[in-house]
């Protein structure tokens, strides 16, 4: 059971793995709305290519039964002459048919794979939050793609086959109503069973969907951090993790070849024993005189057609029914609403002052445990403050309020006076710069990753926000310099080289507001202090919190906010802290002392 917000719509992180919802047929066939009118060329080509495809067993018994018996070489010349001709005009239509068929299935790929990545950017982070990659990745690929065929391919079969079995039945009603209705006795059965088969396909090809994404997600994680799974020497489990995740598909995919296995030979016989049968009761109405042998051969083709047209229905049956399920899954995403939206009338802050200020601050991530406790702070522009405390305090859930990735339960984050809720996301956004603990990088250039901090950003501008970060003598160091690959999440670089990048993306973005998580335990001394140097350069100016890891970070801050399971317990200067010898002089005395003791000896 779906929980809604106040709007109605789902929440991100109320979306459940397998939606159970109708098929919004409507909203499907909507994605054609754009090419109709190729979709309109490709329907006509399509029906004349489907009349076409009548000629030839109508042809086939007038010669049986005129040309053959009257040996009339001439009229054989024209009937053939005839037959290529259709043939010609049945090939263009197709031509026609199949390109404009094609166009419109792949710019439908392109359309809904573009409407899912922009929806995906405008839901908030709680959504990414409780979603993996790979799963996402998954929909965007493979489920496309299903229901580009539900589109194009299922529509031609529908259409073509339709006409088909529409034609051949009239014409064989003209031949001979009493072998027609005979015919017409043994189509329920086959569609009936047709029918049985095509909802165990929709079952078990959902499932197959489902394990697909698993295995997604896993080699999706897998390459990510394939840093930690060689420093772990577990290739082999992981080997044996995706092994396992292939074979649930593959199990999956086992019970839809059973199914399938049975089905095609079953409809085989049925098709060929119906053929049998037409045969034996056409031959006892031409011993009769009923019907001529000619007569009897158009029929024998016509019945082959629509054998053949009911077979693609059941084809198109157990394709749409396995299509299904991708497609609620990619809508499923569509219609996943941000938790975090702007309102209507929000204000864009243009130029922020810099104050933060936190009102009687409650917030969870869930309605089972509240991270944050009546929090109250206020942060004057240009203020330099550390957040300390041990695991779990809420430093970082303060640093997600700030930006406005999610809400407070209870009270209200405000910057110059304005409640966040109150403003566009992106115009606060812009104010705010972040230099996470864990810097992560794009995959392509120094420049591109320099440059993300302000896209039209000239090339002196760029190198001034390097030289500030300290990172232009190690760029220019490169073989490449700022055109140098980093890599994956700038596996090429270290960790100080990262570090001074992004705080030359930071630097380049000029914020009035700095978000610090900063992380320089682990680099050398040197790295360390070009780091530090960079950072003192960023935060000039700037009203930076600051999540403390290292005494230098300390030395800086003009006030230290203590906070412990939610609840602020301390604030004011080292000196007033330490005078207060509560837990931040414990924090002190255990952590930042020793690291005091190991800079001084």
């Amino acid at each position: 059971m779906f929980r809604r917000n106040r709007r109605g719509t789902l929440n991100a992180s109320d979306v459940p793995d397998v939606p159970d919802i109708p098929m919004n047929w409507r909203r499907l066939i909507g994605y054609l709305g754009p090419y109709k009118a190729r979709m309109a060329l490709a329907i006509l080509a399509l029906m004349l290519s489907a009349a076409l495809n009548l000629v030839f067993p109508f042809v086939i018994g007038q010669v049986v039964n005129s040309v053959l018996t009257q040996r009339n070489f001439d009229l054989l010349n024209q009937i053939t002459i005839g037959l290529l001709v259709v043939f010609v005009f049945r090939s263009i239509t197709s031509l026609i048919e199949n390109y404009n068929l094609n166009y419109i299935g792949e710019r439908i790929v392109v359309d809904l794979r573009q409407q899912l990545y922009n929806h995906l950017q405008k839901l908030s982070l709680g959504f990414f939050v409780q979603r993996r990659v790979g799963e996402l990745v998954s929909r965007m690929s493979s489920d496309v793609t299903a229901l580009r065929s539900v589109l194009t391919n299922n529509v031609n079969v529908l259409i073509q086959q339709s006409l088909t079995i529409v034609g051949s039945v009239a014409l064989m009603l003209a031949l001979n109503w009493r072998l027609s209705l005979f015919i017409l006795v043994l189509t329920p059965i086959i569609i009936a069973i047709a029918a049985a088969f095509g909802f165990w396909l929709q079952r078990t090809s959902t499932r197959i969907q489902d394990e697909l994404a698993s295995a997604t997600v896993v080699s999706e994680e897998v390459l990510q951090n394939i840093r930690e799974v060689k420093s772990f020497v577990r290739e082999d489990y992981e080997i044996k993790r995706y092994q396992s995740a292939i074979g649930r598909t593959f199990a999956a995919a086992l019970r839809v070849l059973r199914i399938r296995s049975v089905f095609g030979p079953l409809i085989a016989f049925l098709g060929f024993g119906a053929l049998s049968l037409i045969l034996w009761f056409g031959g006892r109405e031409v011993i009769e005189n009923r019907l001529l042998v000619g007569d009897l051969i158009a029929f024998l083709f016509l019945g082959v057609q629509v054998a053949g047209a009911l077979g693609s229905f059941i084809g198109l049956y157990s394709s749409v029914q396995e299509a299904i399920g991708s497609t609620k899954r990619v809508f499923q995403i569509l219609d996943t609403e941000p938790d975090i939206a702007d309102l209507p009338d929000a204000q864009v802050l243009t130029r922020a002052e810099g104050r933060i200020t936190f009102e009687g601050v409650h917030f969870s991530y869930d309605e089972r445990q509240e991270v944050l406790h009546d929090l109250s702070l206020d942060i004057a522009p240009g203020e330099i403050v550390a957040l300390v405390g041990p695991s779990g305090a809420g430093k970082s859930t303060i640093f997600n309020l700030i930006p406005r990735f999610y809400d407070p339960t209870e009270g209200a984050v405000r910057v110059d006076g304005h409640d966040l809720r109150e403003l566009t996301q992106a115009s606060l956004r812009e104010q705010i710069g972040i230099v996470p603990q864990e810097t992560l990088l794009f995959g392509g250039t120094i420049k591109e990753n320099i440059r993300y901090g302000k896209l039209n950003a000239t090339d002196a501008e760029l190198i001034d926000a390097a030289k500030a970060a300290n990172a232009h003598d190690f760029i220019m160091e490169l073989p490449d310099q700022y055109e140098t690959i980093v890599g994956e999440r700038g596996i090429r670089l270290s960790g100080g080289q990262r570090q001074r990048v992004a705080i030359a993306r930071a630097i380049l973005k000029n914020p009035r507001i700095l978000l610090l998580d900063e992380a320089t335990s682990s680099l050398d001394s040197e790295s360390e202090h070009l780091v530090q140097e960079a950072l003192a350069r960023l935060m000039q100016n700037r009203t930076t919190v600051i999540i403390a890891h290292r005494l230098s970070t300390i030395k800086v801050a003009d006030r230290i906010v203590v906070l412990d399971k939610g609840n602020l317990i301390e604030l004011g200067t080292h000196e007033e802290l330490m005078a207060l010898d509560g837990l931040y002089a414990k924090l002190y005395s255990m952590q930042f002392r020793d690291e005091l003791l190991s800079e001084t000896t």
